[in-house]
């Protein structure tokens, strides 16, 4: 979702003085100790619960570095890897991924489909040709794609899903295609939003926690989302920014703005109400998971199937 600019992003917030750092800190191990620590708190409650990292796929080999063998306790904790603007989308929507790019992000998601799991990628693309090179090319790799039409997520491709079916997904492993929603202003409201995707076959769903107004999705309305319109069961991916704390959101006090916490960073220049966190304090961490009335047991207790996580890649804003 955040991907946009995000190269010039990392310039400009380098650019800017950061808070002193402690010394000898791993910004890539404490990020794949949070996500396994995510997973292994959510599959003690629920075995099957879906763990998925969006970019941030450096995370994936034991030093970070391309062709390199996988990192066993990370790669065991996720269930799929999830990435952006793989053929299309990197440097402008609808236009085809630089070649040595694609390469370069092909050594490490083959590596991890051949280990068996599964890839999720997001092109973003709106023409005819390149959305069907998309799914190709995505194809070719044994990769599920979605290619989004709008790089907000606020919208429901008129197109039917690429390999549309009316099978029962139980997991990831199962998935032929799938929808990433996350901005629910396309909708006239939260009950027209769950109506229109109800109408919809694809196998997996990607939603926000919110809808419009930041009104709290059900366990009634995830329900009825987990049955595709022909009838066969779907399963549900939650968004959840992990890298950076959002002035939105439930969990952001009024007095954060002028008086932040220490592990609050700046605000990111292309995304406004968006800030960088010390992902690796222990007061964020338990905001996000671990605890009763945390962000990932709100998720779990309406009902979702999983967790999308995004921001996985905020290791290289403190790596700058």
């Amino acid at each position: 979702m955040k991907k946009l600019s995000y190269i010039l992003a990392l310039i400009i917030l380098s650019a800017c003085e950061k808070k002193p750092l402690p010394e000898g800190i791993d910004f890539k191990e404490e990020m794949r100790d949070f996500v396994i620590g995510i997973s292994l708190w959510a599959k003690s409650k629920q075995p099957n619960f879906a763990v998925v990292p969006q970019n941030g796929i450096e995370l994936l080999t034991i030093n970070g570095e391309e062709n390199q063998p996988l990192h066993e306790r990370y790669v065991n904790a996720i269930d799929a890897q999830a990435l952006e603007d793989l053929f299309f989308g990197y440097r402008k929507d609808n236009q085809a991924s630089p070649e040595d790019e694609i390469d370069y992000k092909l050594t490490y998601l083959d590596a991890l489909r051949a280990a068996g799991k599964q890839v999720l990628v997001t092109d973003y693309c709106w023409s005819t040709g390149n959305i069907e090179q998309s799914n190709q090319k995505n194809a070719q790799h044994n990769f599920v794609s979605f290619p989004a039409p709008e790089r907000e997520l606020n919208a429901i491709p008129e197109a039917k899903p690429q390999n549309e079916n009316s099978g029962d997904i139980n997991s990831l492993a199962q998935a032929k295609n799938f929808l990433y929603l996350i901005n629910p202003g396309g909708f006239e409201s939260p009950e027209k939003m769950i109506s229109d995707l109800s109408k919809t076959n694809y196998d997996v769903l990607i939603l926000d926690l919110f809808g419009q107004n930041n009104v709290e999705l059900t366990k009634e309305w995830i329900d009825q989302l987990k049955v595709k319109a022909n009838g066969g069961k779907r399963f549900l991916l939650c968004y959840m920014s992990i890298g950076e704390a959002e002035d939105y959101r439930y969990y952001w006090q009024a007095d954060w703005s002028k008086n932040p916490k220490s592990w609050i960073e700046r605000e990111n220049p292309d995304w406004k109400g968006n800030y960088k966190v010390r992902y690796w304090e222990t007061e964020w961490q338990n905001i996000i998971y671990g605890t009763a009335d945390s962000y990932l047991q709100k998720i779990m207790d309406v009902g979702f199937d999983g967790v999308y996580l995004d921001i996985i890649d905020a290791f290289e804003y403190f790596e700058k």
